[in-house]
């Protein structure tokens, strides 16, 4: 009874370990920065999307004319 005991008692503090761990914490902030950046990108593109259009024939006329 003692071993079922003792590894009792060792998978508990195993568990408690995993469950207070914090590694993946930060990969996961930076997935959903990533993820908000680019839904900001998008929209920005969406919204300007005649302005840049004219800032690119502008810029391709300026290098055909060189």
């Amino acid at each position: 009874m003692d071993a079922y005991r003792m590894w009792l008692a060792r998978a508990t503090c195993r568990a408690e370990r995993s469950l207070k761990r914090e590694d993946g914490q930060g990969t996961t902030e930076y997935a959903i920065l990533v993820g908000v950046l680019v839904v900001i990108a998008i929209l920005a593109i969406t919204v300007f999307r005649p302005k840049l259009q004219e800032l690119w024939d502008a810029i391709a006329e300026g290098i055909n004319s060189l």
